[in-house]
Order: structure tokens, then sequence, then C-alpha cells
């Protein structure tokens, strides 16, 4: 768990722990991403005057979620078989640790990282418990218990207006899970899973605090950088 919460110790296999974790303790199913490629990576050359970034390790020149989304194997291979997972990062000990969301998993809502304080402190003042929170550099991701698509439309559908800057993560989703890095910075953990069985709240009870939160947040589009 040290490795998980950033330790510099074992930082080779950080993502490999981190995994096995989410697949072992927490019976979480994962799967590998692409990770990112070096900054100096040819044909990966920077803009003009810029400094050298990291990037996607997928082909796409573009790619909206770099450096953290399924590639090869692709989603559904995502497991909590030890010996897998562990296989998988051995070989590829920089590939970002990815969450497969819905089924048995957690899902997540998530919403712009500017929005994420006040609807956090909302919640807190309304006595709203949260379970594990994961911060990246643009958005903050809340898990809650698996929900289905017929679930989340009944909760849609009772709300007059749901902002599109509030992401929802189900069955055939996922989330990255620390310590996956972004070009943008890592991420992290702002409230990470406690215990063998971490408390996951019901969508429900979060869902109207983060529509108030993020229907002044801005709008990120198409882009679905994490």
């Amino acid at each position: 768990m040290r490795e998980i919460l950033g330790s510099r110790r074992g930082t080779r296999w950080a993502r490999r722990t981190a995994a096995l974790t989410c697949a072992t303790e927490w019976k979480w199913p994962v799967v590998p991403g692409v990770g990112l490629t070096d900054p100096g990576r040819p044909g990966r050359s920077p803009r003009s005057g810029s400094a050298p970034v990291a990037a996607c390790g997928c082909p796409l020149p573009d790619c909206p979620v770099p450096g953290a989304h399924p590639l090869e194997p692709d989603l559904l291979a995502a497991t909590t078989d030890a010996r897998m997972v562990r296989w998988w990062w051995t070989n590829r000990p920089a590939a970002s640790v990815l969450l497969a969301t819905g089924g048995r998993a957690p899902c997540a809502l998530s919403l712009p990282a500017p929005a994420a304080p006040l609807a956090l402190a909302d919640l807190g003042q309304r006595g709203l418990r949260t379970g594990p929170v994961l911060a990246t550099p643009t958005r903050v991701a809340l898990l809650v218990r698996p929900y289905d698509l017929a679930e989340l439309g009944e909760l849609l559908h009772a709300r007059d207006h749901v902002p599109t800057s509030l992401r929802f993560h189900g069955e055939g989703g996922y989330v990255p899970l620390p310590p996956t890095r972004t070009p943008a910075g890592p991420v992290r953990w702002s409230h990470a899973p406690q215990g063998p069985t971490p408390y996951l709240p019901r969508a429900e009870e979060l869902l109207d605090t983060l529509i108030e939160a993020s229907t002044a947040a801005p709008d990120p589009g198409n882009r679905l950088a994490h």
C-alpha cells in the first residue's frame, strides 16, 4: 500500500503493486493501459519553442486520453487474477493501472477538478460519506457502488438538468488508478480506499451535490483527457 501512496521504495514495481492490491485485496478488475513514452521519442517532437513532453504510447498523434487508456489487451481482459496481473506488469512495469468499472466492480462519477472541493465540502456538511476519491490534474472521480444502465437512466431522468461536465463511468468504462501518470501529472488518491472491503456510497446519494457543483464548471467539450 505504501507504493500506491507514493513511496520511493520499489518505484519500478509501484504500478504492479498497485494493480495487485486492487485485484487481490479489493477484488477490483484491472487492465494495463498504454502508458507514456519518453519525451524524446522520435516522431513526437514538441511544438516550436515548447519543452518536450511525454506522449501517449498509442499510435494516435493526438490521443484524447494520453497514457491512460487500454490498448492491448483491451478492456474486456480486465481481471482480478493475481498471476495474470503480475505477468502484465512484470513485462510492462510502466503501464498505467486501469480499473474496469461496472459489473461487480465499483462505478464512478467524475467532475472537473475546480468543482471538486466545493462538492466534497458540501457532501461533508450534509453528513454524506464518500468512498475512495481519485484526483487527476484535471478531474476528480468518486467511486460508488455498481449501477447498471437502467438504474442510471432512472436517476438522470428524475433530474431537470445534468451538466455535460459530469461524467458517468459504468459498465464498459474505466478510470485510471494511482500511480498512473498523465502528461499533466500523476493520478493520486484524494481519499484512499480503507480496509479489505472499501466503503462505496450509492450514486444517488452523491448525484445532486455533484450536479450542482458541476453546473458551474466549464464544459470540456469532446475532450476526454483525464
